[in-house]
């Protein structure tokens, strides 16, 4: 079984990619969290309150929020996403979509890999961004891993002259494989809307309110969400005693419901106080105290862990990788890795503007695409020595099936090879 390097009730303090990197593989049976969404604003705590000072940028740009390595492991190992977050450049022409699906999507690739194969996921987003997180989502866990668009509706805030007033948010919910845990909870009705019906849960929640300015949980942060769609995602996709993380753990709401819940629990977040506030919401719970209690029913501030350091990995360190499992794992030969811009132009410094697969000749680099000659799903490896570039309709063709050899005598098959070059 993979073993956790990592302990119950610790919170981890800054960008929470390094974080998931630093998790062992297969260790997490749940993560529930509520990420950004694209909003294109900023947002701020409520002044005076003990979230005073927070504040998120949840606007993105492609020259600034994404990273060129990013974008090669994506093209390399995910080409589904890179499909995913392609189309939502050429609909968004600022690329802000884009930005904000390859911000999100290294991080999602790491979540896939950190949970158990019995594992499950609970992603909180609102129509902004829904479409194109769905389907990210699809690309990363599978299509056939999910589950169901929960649908949480609410009622409070402003209403519109213009269109049907927006009071919902989406939790969309994932499994790493058919292999999961559900204990689909049964509550009595709660309102006039829910009387008469199964008390089984549907998947549209209209019995949990959003926060209100007075309600006791609030702490000012300015995205918080109630505690009780949290609770009634652990205790249906976890057990007590297992691991529940949230990347994204803000003002700490999914650690609370872990804590309630008698789950174990990790957290990570950016911002600067969250660790003051998971102790302030723990204590106003009556679950700890500064110094617990003589009967040890309370946690000790000193019980609930805080770094600024990621976790060391001790399993075997892969990154997060393709749905296809290679069939053996290889080395890849020492020096320098290229970038896939550096590839491409090294192997047209080496072979020219041609295609490998159909012996076509171009006038542009844009007409060829840097691909794998030994594919991914049969252990091929990322390096320059795996490399070729191959025109469009030959890397369909070849797929994650084929070598440039099977490719080439497939193209012979259908009639596709370009005459013989000529070697003056």
């Amino acid at each position: 079984m993979p073993t956790p390097n990592f302990a119950n009730r610790t919170l981890y303090h800054g960008d929470n990619l390094p974080f998931l990197r630093g998790i062992n593989s297969g260790t997490i049976h749940l993560i529930a969290t509520d990420p950004p969404f694209n909003k294109g604003r900023d947002f701020h705590a409520t002044p005076d309150s003990l979230a005073a000072g927070a504040k998120f940028e949840d606007r993105w740009s492609w020259d600034r929020d994404v990273h060129q390595d990013w974008i090669d492991a994506i093209q390399d190992d995910w080409p589904a996403v890179w499909e995913v977050i392609d189309a939502a450049n050429s609909v968004w022409s600022k690329r802000d979509m884009g930005a904000f699906l390859c911000w999100l999507g290294v991080r999602l690739l790491e979540m896939h890999r950190v949970l158990r194969e019995d594992g499950s996921i609970y992603l909180h987003i609102d129509y902004t961004a829904h479409a194109w997180v769905k389907a990210l989502m699809d690309a990363i866990f599978g299509w056939t891993n999910f589950r169901n668009e929960i649908v949480w509706c609410y009622a409070l805030g402003g209403s519109s002259r213009k269109l049907w007033s927006k009071k919902h948010d989406t939790l969309l919910f994932y499994t790493k494989s058919n292999n999961y845990h559900f204990d689909k909870p049964s509550i009595p009705a709660t309102s006039q809307r829910m009387r008469g019906q199964d008390k089984g849960m549907l998947d549209w929640w209209t019995d949990i309110p959003s926060l209100n300015n007075m309600a006791k949980e609030r702490m000012g942060y300015p995205t918080q969400k109630p505690v009780a769609p949290y609770e009634r995602i652990i205790q249906a996709s976890s057990r007590e005693g297992e691991f529940v993380l949230d990347p994204f753990c803000g003002c700490a709401t999914t650690p609370i419901a872990a804590e309630r819940s008698d789950r174990q629990w990790i957290g990570i977040d950016i911002w600067d106080k969250a660790h003051d506030v998971v102790l302030e919401r723990l204590q106003r719970e009556g679950l700890a105290a500064p110094d617990g209690d003589a009967g040890g029913r309370l946690l000790t501030f000193g019980q609930v862990g805080y770094s600024t350091a990621p976790p060391v990995r001790t399993d075997d360190a892969d990154t997060a990788a393709p749905l296809l499992k290679t069939k053996q794992k290889i080395a890849e030969p020492p020096g320098p890795k290229m970038s896939r811009a550096e590839m491409v132009n090294f192997l047209i410094e080496q072979n020219g503007m041609v295609c490998r697969g159909c012996d076509r000749q171009f006038d542009d680099p844009l007409y060829l695409e840097l691909d794998h000659n030994t594919p991914r799903s049969d252990g091929g490896l990322n390096h320059i020595s795996n490399r070729l570039l191959l025109c469009g309709p030959c890397n369909r063709i070849k797929s994650n099936r084929l070598t440039l050899s099977g490719l080439r005598a497939e193209n012979q098959k259908r009639g596709r090879m370009a005459r013989e070059r000529s070697n003056s």
